[in-house]
């Protein structure tokens, strides 16, 4: 396994420094195989090849901790079902990414790197679909925009209510949300602002300082009564319900959303527990602003 893991990581170097070379000649190739494939992307590839590295980087870097290794590929696979990637698309992408690695590394690549992305391929296709082949719940959720309020020119806090099926999530996690009527087929993540609850809402902080897709359809374009696709929740960032520990949180901006969320659930469970949260922000006005929403839970004091 170790020699394994180092013929992963010596052979990326060849092709590390060349990453968007990489990832036009992988999506080239790729709807060359199967033109078809082409339609379960979205218009514009913007930012598509950093989601690709970004998967094949941690891939590498787990595979020497064979656990982290199969849980994040699982995942990865369930994660795979919104985008309508079905079993037999698994083949060509591994041929297409195998040519991408040869042509992008160049004389460097030899028959060792060759044959371990082979294995690792393998193995990475063999785990994402068992981790999809598993999954009982839908491939994405309806939702429903409830609220839409906005706190300045681009922020806003949504509601949303999954329907149909229940969906299931805890304290702490994100979940990936695409906005069908204005860009289909682009996904974007956002952390879940409140605890579980049977009502099947959620409530999403989203911030777009700049020309983001789904965010700034988010924020700008959302009307209530919109509906929206939410992905199967991940993320490990949750309560230990064992520990009786106290608890500090730092955040700023939306990335106060996991925080409250985490707090709100530690308030129906246990009491005992001190949680101190430091926020964040340029204004004071800022700190006013959340304090004084009804997003902020009771009991709150103070900005930092």
């Amino acid at each position: 396994m170790e020699n394994f893991a180092r013929l992963l990581k010596e052979s990326w170097t060849l092709v590390e420094e060349n990453r968007e070379r990489l990832s036009g000649h992988f999506y080239a190739r790729l709807f060359l195989l199967d033109p078809e494939l082409r339609q379960l992307f979205p218009v514009q590839m913007n930012g598509q090849g950093d989601r690709l590295l970004e998967a094949i980087i941690t891939a590498i870097h787990t595979v020497g901790d064979p656990e982290s290794f199969d849980e994040f590929l699982r995942q990865l696979g369930r994660d795979h079902r919104k985008y309508h990637v079905d079993a037999e698309h698994y083949a060509t992408m591994g041929v297409a990414l195998l040519d991408a690695l040869r042509s992008t590394a160049g004389d460097g690549w030899n028959l060792e790197y060759d044959q371990a992305w082979r294995d690792a391929y393998a193995a990475i296709a063999e785990k994402m679909q068992a981790g999809a082949a598993a999954d009982e719940d839908p491939p994405f959720w309806h939702a429903e925009v409830l609220t839409h309020e906005r706190y300045g020119p681009d922020t806003a806090v949504l509601t949303v209510r999954a329907l149909q099926h229940p969906l299931s999530w805890r304290a702490g996690q994100y979940l990936s949300v695409e906005v069908p009527r204005y860009h289909p087929r682009v996904w974007r993540t956002y952390s879940i602002a409140n605890a579980p609850n049977d009502d099947n809402v959620l409530e999403l902080h989203v911030r777009t300082p700049g020309a983001g897709w789904v965010s700034g359809a988010l924020v700008r374009r959302t009307k209530l009564g919109d509906l929206l696709r939410l992905a199967a929740p991940m993320g490990s960032m949750t309560l230990d319900g064992s520990s009786d520990r106290d608890i500090l949180c730092v955040a700023g901006g939306v990335g106060l959303a996991p925080v409250k969320a985490l707090v709100e659930e530690l308030t129906g469970v246990n009491r005992t527990r001190w949680v101190h949260v430091f926020y964040g922000a340029r204004a004071r006005r800022t700190c006013t602003a959340w304090r004084g929403s009804r997003n902020w839970w009771p009991g709150t004091r103070g900005c930092r």
